[in-house]
């Protein structure tokens, strides 16, 4: 790993946090550059995210993730599905230490990266990573449901709102085709930072 890469990955949370909204302590910064480190690490061999310069993975992957704090109260409980690298769910964690979180993955190689991550950032006493596909998987008594990136993502946004707790809050994100998958959702899309076609929604069944 690249000290120079972990500078500038660190520099551009500490400069560009405002834009979406965030404050991050010295403490947060140094969890979250640990994250970043060992996603690199492991990255070449399971193929986590796309190659990326580390001030956009701070802005697109991170700094993004971290929009979910403004819809996450105190004491949230969240399943994170399709989690892949831990984006968004790991940034929040790390941020905002009062969350619980399981995270789903079909992939047991990145499971395993998953649970190293929370380990290596101190978020594994509030954590499960789970290897399976979440249709498998008993849907968690959680408050929310997130979801950034997941195969046919738009295809799935159906069977998610049939899997999950009828009082979830869905939290996805995605382009403008994905309102059309949310038949059945009151939703709101906000117009994430720095994009001009990708959003944050927030959505919950409609009365």
């Amino acid at each position: 790993m690249n000290l120079g890469q972990s500078k500038e990955f660190r520099t551009t949370l500490e400069t560009e946090a405002g834009t979406y909204g965030v404050d991050l302590s010295p403490a947060t910064l140094d969890r979250l550059v640990a994250y970043y480190e060992l996603l690199n690490e492991w990255n070449p061999q399971l193929h986590l995210v796309a190659p990326t310069s580390a001030r956009e993975f701070a802005t697109r992957h991170v700094l993004e993730s971290l929009l979910l704090l403004n819809h996450l109260p105190g004491n949230a409980y969240v399943a994170d599905v399709g989690s892949g690298a831990g984006l968004p769910i790991i940034p929040c964690l790390i941020t905002k230490p009062d969350i619980q979180a399981v995270l789903i993955e079909s992939s047991k190689k990145k499971a395993v990266f998953l649970r190293e991550a929370l380990s290596k950032t101190g978020t594994s006493a509030r954590a499960t990573a789970i290897a399976d596909r979440f249709e498998n998987v008993a849907a968690p008594k959680v408050d929310f449901v997130t979801c950034r990136a997941l195969e046919r993502f738009e295809e799935a946004v159906p069977q998610i709102i049939g899997w999950a707790p009828k009082k979830a809050v869905f939290l996805f994100f995605g382009g403008e085709g994905l309102a059309q998958s949310m038949e059945g959702l009151e939703f709101t899309a906000q117009l994430i930072p720095n994009s001009k076609k990708r959003f944050l929604y927030v959505a919950k069944v409609g009365k």
